[in-house]
């Protein structure tokens, strides 16, 4: 039977393997402790567990308070990746996951912990990412699973990869909005300083002519500044004066640290707010649509049907936050 994942107190178990990657490890543990519901109720228990009471992370060791059994009583649980995907997984440890998902459990991997899942046989006849330096050697492993290496997570419903690094943030982010809408999910990004959702799959970060400013460094304060002018009709003139840059180079940083342009990067954040303010408030859609700064309701519906992939009518149903004994 399929779990209901929009319970509060949802129980996350993050699975530490030997020689664990300790960014994939602490994403997890660090964006599902924070998140809070309305009210300041923390949203998710979060559980690290091991097949042994230590394993190795690279520079240092780690000693997990659970077990393998965590994994039965677990609503999701997340697989890090490790340092070398290509060493066996324990024969113990994919069976516990087998029985997990028999059992309905959702199954996410961060980066090179596809090819754990990979393992279990879980992803057979889907669609999965890793990495994308190791796309190629998980394609040739496991040729039964569709590798898709220019994408920054791969949702099949109970099965969910991502790629490398920040995209494991990505997915928390989108489990978390499954979970408990955008409103949740846009807290606990506020908190990552992140996006709620990037534009574009993992392919743009393959080659840089030289590596990215640190996220956040220059772009931090104007983004802040865009969000609360959402509004306005702002211009790529107007971002570039507010940052005290040239066109070109604003348009380069916002390559570098969002992935998009600015202006692809406004849209998307408008969609971000109307998104809260459909779940948040009972305005009409119409009147949305001004308050997020589109001039005509026709042009909002449908850049919110492609970037949401349904309309705001439809995402409102589902998503409005309403009081215990209010009629739908």
């Amino acid at each position: 039977m399929a779990r209901t994942y929009g319970v509060a107190m949802h129980t996350v178990a993050v699975l530490a393997l030997d020689q664990v990657v300790p960014f994939d490890l602490a994403t997890p543990i660090e964006i599902f402790t924070r998140t809070r519901l309305p009210g300041g109720r923390p949203a998710y228990r979060v559980r690290v567990c091991a097949p042994t009471p230590e394993v190795g992370a690279g520079a240092f060791t780690i000693r997990a308070e659970w077990g393998l059994e965590a994994l039965a009583d677990a609503d999701t649980i997340i697989l890090p990746g490790c340092a070398d995907p290509t060493v066996p997984v324990p024969e113990d440890v994919l069976d516990a996951l087998r029985k997990a998902a028999a059992d309905g459990t959702r199954i996410a991997s961060i980066c090179a912990g596809a090819f754990v899942l990979a393992a279990t046989g879980l992803l057979d006849g889907l669609r999965a990412t890793t990495h994308w330096v190791a796309a190629d050697l998980l394609a040739r492993r496991h040729p039964e699973i569709e590798v898709d290496p220019d994408v920054l997570y791969v949702d099949n419903g109970q099965f969910l990869t991502s790629a490398g690094a920040a995209a494991g943030l990505d997915l928390c982010l989108h489990l978390i909005r499954s979970d408990h809408g955008s409103a949740v999910a846009a807290d606990a990004a506020r908190l990552s300083v992140m996006p709620l959702e990037r534009e574009g799959g993992q392919a743009q970060f393959i080659v840089h002519d030289q590596p990215p400013a640190p996220r956040g460094s220059v772009l931090e304060p104007v983004l802040r500044w865009m969000t609360d002018h959402l509004d306005r009709d702002l211009t790529l003139s107007d971002i570039a004066a507010r940052a005290g840059m040239s066109t070109r180079s604003v348009n380069r940083r916002f390559r570098e640290q969002t992935g998009t342009t600015p202006l692809q990067w406004l849209h998307r954040e408008r969609i971000r707010q109307a998104q809260y303010l459909l779940e948040t408030t009972r305005h009409p859609v119409d009147r949305i649509a001004g308050q997020v700064g589109f001039g005509s309701p026709t042009a909002f519906r449908e850049r919110f049907r492609r970037v949401v992939g349904t309309s705001p009518n439809a995402y409102r149903a589902a998503f409005q936050r309403r009081e215990p004994g209010t009629l739908t």
